[in-house]
């Protein structure tokens, strides 16, 4: 199988000629599904680019939002309008609600939107506001210790739903790939070819997936290095035991 990647492709930043010339280069790519990693556009308009894709592209497309997707909204209410979007055709599959999704007799893709849980690099020492932190609803108003509690909330929902299904991916397929928006381990995360510092890391990678992942493989020594990842693009290192695909980094507790 043939699959062709995209993410963090903002098309709410395009004027409609733009989005147009855009799903004509999606739709021209010979792969037999696409995968999404997030950061689609923004709440007001996420559904409409996604149906646009799905229209565009005629074949499966397994995505995850980003946290972008959620700005001048609510999560619940991006989340909501989403799962009624794909409930209404075959082809688009939000991964948080599809579950353990086969591509080929020996490939199945798991994933979740992931968000990044303040829990690597140094939190309290940080000052980089995010956009985020205003345009979010969910996260808007919060003080600095409501916020990271409603952080680890998100971050604690996406590892609960990789460690729930991530058994019986690896159960039942010879290789797995993880899609998620948010690098899920320190050395994943990158910006300008290093590793971000301790007060980017914890508004852009997710300690608590990572943890899953990495006993995942720690659990199935009998498993071959066969399961892969995807994410936001950028070199690195990947933890003994799998196969770098996007996000590669070596795992830290």
């Amino acid at each position: 199988m043939r699959l062709a990647w995209l993410t963090d492709i903002h098309l709410n930043f395009l004027d409609p000629p733009g989005v147009a010339a855009f799903l004509r280069d999606v739709a021209a790519v010979p792969a037999d599904a696409v995968v999404l990693s997030g950061d689609v556009g923004e709440a007001d308009d996420v559904a409409r680019h996604l149906a646009a894709l799905d229209a565009a592209a005629q074949k499966p497309v397994y995505f995850v939002l980003g946290n972008h997707d959620f700005y001048r909204g609510s999560i619940a209410g991006v989340r909501a309008r989403v799962s009624a979007l794909c409930s209404a055709g075959p082809n688009l599959r939000w991964l948080p609600e599809a579950g353990v999704v086969p591509l080929t007799g020996e490939t199945g893709v798991v994933g979740h939107d992931g968000w990044a849980d303040g829990r690597l690099g140094d939190y309290w020492g940080s000052d980089v506001e995010l956009s985020d932190w205003g345009l979010i609803a969910d996260l808007a108003g919060l003080d600095r210790r409501d916020r990271l509690a409603k952080l680890h909330e998100l971050g604690d929902e996406a590892a609960a739903h990789f460690r729930a299904v991530l058994p019986d991916a690896l159960a039942r397929f010879r290789h797995v790939l993880v899609l998620t928006h948010v690098p899920p381990f320190r050395d994943a995360c990158w910006y300008r070819g290093r590793v971000s510092g301790d007060d980017y890391l914890p508004h852009f990678a997710c300690r608590a997936v990572g943890d899953v992942l990495a006993d995942a493989m720690t659990s199935r020594p009998d498993r071959p290095p066969g399961w892969r990842s995807i994410g936001r693009p950028c070199p690195g290192r990947w933890p003994s035991g799998a196969t770098p695909c996007g996000w590669p980094g070596r795992a830290s507790r």
